[in-house]
């Protein structure tokens, strides 16, 4: 017979990394032809601007969710359940009283961590004695391995797995590359492309300061921006930090992009620029789907990112805030188009052998049958 796993993950909606990557294992062939499976949706969270909120009805969902997960066990009686947790704040103490249910009722856990934190609430007191529980005698998945020291206070090396996401192949050469330039391969103006969220902490104003840079050198490029408005960044405000650093002619933002037209963006790109300093940025799934259409990046060295972008072969990693920094190594890479291509190669090849679906779902089944 094949083991049963409960799988308590987070899934859409809302859409984020952790939900789309628990929807990959709910609808993975692979995964349901090893085990017996059975999941429960950990989120109480409607839409991503209900994430973080705190309110009787979330409370409410909450202890319903304790309710069906406890039935679910006594009924299932699985080898194996596996959580997707959050690292510290109100959503971790959430968590800690479901992992510990668990353990009550006599389940091996294994957590699989999508996001990071515990380094940063580790030294409260209240914080660090929660820890040392929920912590015990379960494995934990991380998304790469320099992401070891958030919880290395309280989790043993040799009870920890790395698993990198993956994402869906796609057919690049299928694409119909955007309008964006006519012009001849060798005339043709350098695209670099943004895709987040209009958050400063995903580095958009420096990316905008380093541009700014750029153009005083006398680089040739167009920066295209796609994503969604925020509280911190709409439309109008964006345009004003536009006009400000005197980019009207060299950047353009074209809202948020789904599905084909997303792909149409990055297809026509040159560079994939992501200088995020995000706090909770473990494992950008936006440098997967750059790397999978030959994009050389240039990221920071926030979370997991170290260990999606080789410095130097398939892209450039530097430091969080640093604009001249990112404008230096994004200049190398105006001035040198068999760089790009190299390096854009490079990237693919990693891609292929590292993060499509496939090799992901292989990679949690060999963990699984571990754990179970």
């Amino acid at each position: 017979m094949k083991p049963k796993i409960l799988f308590i993950m987070h899934m859409p909606p809302p859409v984020h990394g952790a939900a789309m990557v628990g929807q990959y294992i709910y609808d993975s062939k692979l995964i349901k032809r090893e085990f017996d499976c059975h999941y429960i949706n950990l989120t109480t969270a409607k839409n991503l601007q209900d994430i973080g909120k705190v309110g009787m009805r979330k409370l409410f969902d909450f202890f319903k969710l304790l309710k069906k997960i406890r039935h679910e066990v006594k009924a299932v009686k699985p080898q194996l359940v596996y959580v997707t947790p959050n690292a510290c704040g109100g959503a971790f103490y959430k968590d800690f009283v479901v992992v510990q249910m668990l353990k009550r009722l006599g389940c091996q856990v294994v957590v699989h961590y999508h996001n990071k934190g515990v380094t940063t609430h580790q030294d409260k007191w209240f914080d660090d004695a929660l820890y040392k529980r929920f912590f015990k005698d379960i494995k934990v998945i991380l998304l790469s391995e320099c992401l070891y020291d958030d919880v290395k206070k309280y989790v043993k090396r040799d009870d920890v797995f790395v698993c990198g996401n993956g994402i869906p192949s796609a057919s690049i050469e299928s694409f119909v590359s955007a309008p964006f330039d006519a012009a001849s391969p060798e005339d043709k103006i350098p695209h670099l492309l943004f895709l987040s969220n209009l958050l400063i902490s995903k580095g958009v104003v420096v990316l905008l300061d380093s541009l700014k840079v750029l153009k005083e050198k006398g680089c040739r490029f167009i920066c295209d921006f796609v994503g969604g408005e925020t509280v911190e960044m709409d439309a109008a405000m964006f345009q004003n930090e536009v006009t400000k650093r005197g980019l009207e002619d060299m950047v353009v933002y074209h809202g948020r992009k789904y599905g084909k037209d997303k792909e149409a963006f990055l297809n026509a790109a040159d560079i994939f620029v992501f200088p995020t300093f995000y706090h909770n940025e473990c494992f950008p799934l936006v440098l997967l789907e750059a790397m999978q259409h030959r994009l050389p990046c240039v990221s920071t060295t926030e979370g997991g990112i170290p260990g999606i972008i080789d410095e130097d072969k398939t892209g450039f990693l530097v430091p969080k805030y640093n604009a001249a920094i990112l404008a230096n190594k994004i200049e190398s890479l105006l001035s040198d188009s068999a760089l790009r291509q190299r390096m854009g190669e490079a990237g693919r090849e990693k891609f292929e052998k590292e993060f499509t679906l496939e090799v992901f779902e292989k990679r949690m089944v060999e963990i699984l049958k571990t754990c179970v």
